[in-house]
């Protein structure tokens, strides 16, 4: 418990039994039991945020994977080099320039 052993934490417990007045226990467990409440509260918070996160992240993934091969389909069809273009000969007949017909 937080680290310490409970012999340890009898000790703590028997100091403090006789520092503090009897007057004031009363006090003093009404304290802890808030301590404690607010403790529990505050980790059961942390629990469910956590496991939120863990959703999030599981439903993500398929998205992130999706992008990551549509992105490597993408580049791998750009980078692939693209095929020769089969143009038509130009004809080889000749223009006469002085009168505009072909020979």
């Amino acid at each position: 418990m937080f680290g310490i052993s409970w012999a340890e934490f009898l000790v703590i417990l028997l100091v403090g039994v006789l520092v503090i007045p009897t007057r004031m226990w009363p006090d003093v467990a009404r304290f802890l039991a808030q301590a404690v409440t607010f403790i529990r509260k505050l980790i059961w918070k942390i629990t469910d945020a956590s496991e939120q996160i863990k959703q999030q992240i599981d439903l993500e993934k398929p998205i992130d994977d999706l992008i990551k091969t549509t992105t490597s389909d993408m580049l791998n069809g750009i980078s692939e080099p693209l095929k020769k273009i089969k143009t038509k000969k130009k004809s080889s007949k000749k223009i006469d320039k002085t009168k505009g017909k072909r020979k």
